[in-house]
């Protein structure tokens, strides 16, 4: 008797024909949406003839982010970078952390309460703590890695106890060493959670390199996009703080989208996640 997998739609059926329908308006909904409230914002400007220092209107933000695109995309490439060097930074240690906290129940008991004080503290109030015994740049990125290192290290934590007792049975059964269940069997189980983690540590690490660079650009430096930012607030060019903005909200659902799709990649193959947005 052969093993039954999912069923797909035929082709040509009607459940092919509402996934399809389903997929064109997650596509087009958003976009519509966005759509109406660029109009909404542009009417609201123009009808209520609101001057610029308060609220500019979309064209104006538009015209703003071509003209000052060189000096924000050199910010932008300064916060992506700090936002990676975290982000890798907060993937090694949580994964490394979370695999001896898997060998080790002690370890696991005497470190991890630490690592919920240090995310349940707001990085805005450590980051001019930082800031005051590291340099600006090692400041900036400590800031960036401590918002994404608990949601790794929670996460695959949870993936590897979280491991079939039935397989880790079988395992021991054929004697396999602490190590090849760790290797062969939890690190693939733990895998989904992981790339879990992953997804929300990228947005965190950029609101956290977000913050320090603020913190940092009012103690005199700074040369991110959050410095931008802060500069354009302090000097009411508002235009150019709502085009930073926008390039920074673009920018968070560009690494989100790249982690999802990431994460889609390593799993298509066998985790049901994927399988079941692939069908």
């Amino acid at each position: 008797m052969s093993a039954v997998g999912p069923i797909a739609p035929k082709p040509g059926t009607p459940a092919e024909g509402h996934a399809r329908r389903d997929r064109v308006l997650r596509a087009l909904l958003p976009v519509a949406a966005l759509a109406l409230g660029i109009v909404a914002w542009d009417l609201v400007v123009r009808i209520k003839a609101i001057p610029p220092y308060v609220l500019p209107g979309p064209v104006l933000v538009a015209e703003t982010l071509a003209g000052d695109w060189v000096i924000l995309w050199h910010a932008l490439l300064a916060t992506l970078a700090t936002t990676f060097e975290g982000l890798l930074l907060a993937l090694a240690g949580g994964i490394g952390l979370a695999v001896l906290f898997n060998q080790s129940r002690l370890l696991e008991y005497s470190l991890y309460p630490y690592a919920v004080i240090l995310q349940v503290t707001p990085v805005v109030a450590i980051a001019p703590l930082l800031l005051i015994y590291l340099p600006q740049q090692a400041a900036v990125l400590a800031c960036a890695w401590i918002v994404a290192f608990f949601p790794v290290l929670a996460n695959t934590t949870l993936g590897l106890n979280s491991v079939d007792r039935n397989l880790g049975d079988l395992f021991e059964l054929y004697g396999a060493s602490r190590w090849q269940r760790l290797i062969h069997l939890k690190l693939p189980a733990a895998l989904p959670y992981m790339l879990g983690g992953l997804k929300i540590a990228g947005g965190l690490s950029l609101i956290g390199a977000v913050v320090a660079e603020i913190a940092a650009g009012s103690a005199g430096a700074g040369s991110g996009l959050a410095y931008r930012i802060a500069e354009s607030g302090y000097r009411l060019n508002i235009p150019r703080m709502f085009a930073a903005l926008i390039l920074l909200s673009i920018a968070g659902i560009a690494i989100y989208f790249a982690l999802s799709l990431l994460s889609y990649l390593m799993l298509r193959r066998w985790h049901e996640s994927a399988i079941d947005a692939e069908s």
